[in-house]
């Protein structure tokens, strides 16, 4: 049985605008509401390049066929981990998905102190918002820990945008609670069978490669607008 530590974070409503997700967020007045763009929008922006080139290279049917099939073993890769950690009954999933969940256990089985699983988090400093796949002790220190699957391990230098997302909800974390977690943890479950742990605990580089997506972002943004 996984213990949990309740941070009663706030509920927030998502919505999607010209293809990207936004927050709506309390303001510090009474009743104000605005608009955070989310973490996932900012870390897209920043490799959209690469996804371009990716399209062009397999072609658009091939690329609609891998895409889709990634974010249905995605989905159902965070369904059945956020039923275990919550001590819940497992559904029912196609193969592949049952197959990633079971070599991811013993991952998973390392967790445990869980602050919250997909969390809705804020920051205000920094202008974004976004879900947190789960924040919990880690091999006994707290950690944002991502889920992800894949066909096979990724190479570190492939993933720099996993962790500036992980980072990101660390700093929406720290101004939220005042909580500090140690590390940023990314569980990666592959269809070859193996299951990748990778731990990053340079926060620093993280929060100034942060800042650097953020301001191409905006800046991008801006002369969209034409108004840079």
């Amino acid at each position: 049985m996984f213990t949990h530590v309740d941070l009663n974070l706030p509920k927030l409503h998502r919505e999607t605008i010209d293809g990207v997700r936004y927050y709506s967020v309390p303001g510090d007045l009474e009743g104000e509401v605005f608009k955070l763009v989310s973490i996932t929008s900012v870390t897209s922006h920043f490799n959209k390049e690469i996804f371009v080139n990716w399209r062009k290279r397999v072609g658009n049917e091939e690329a609609e066929r891998i895409t889709k099939a990634a974010t249905r073993r995605g989905t159902d890769m965070h369904t059945l981990t956020e039923n275990y950690l919550k001590n819940e009954d497992l559904p029912t999933v196609p193969p592949i998905s049952d197959f990633l969940f079971k070599i991811a256990k013993g991952k998973l089985n390392k967790i445990d102190n869980i602050h919250t699983l997909e969390g809705a988090l804020y920051s205000k400093e920094l202008g974004i918002a976004g879900t947190v796949d789960c924040i919990a002790e880690y091999d006994g220190e707290l950690a944002i820990i991502d889920f992800k699957t894949s066909k096979k391990p990724k190479p570190r230098e492939w993933i720099e945008h996993y962790f500036v997302q992980c980072m990101a909800y660390g700093c929406m974390l720290y101004e939220l609670t005042g909580i500090s977690v140690k590390k940023l943890v990314i569980i990666m479950a592959c269809e070859n069978g193996e299951c990748v742990t990778y731990e990053e605990r340079d926060k620093a580089k993280y929060i100034k490669l942060l800042n650097k997506y953020i301001r191409k972002f905006i800046n991008d943004k801006l002369e969209l607008y034409g108004t840079k």
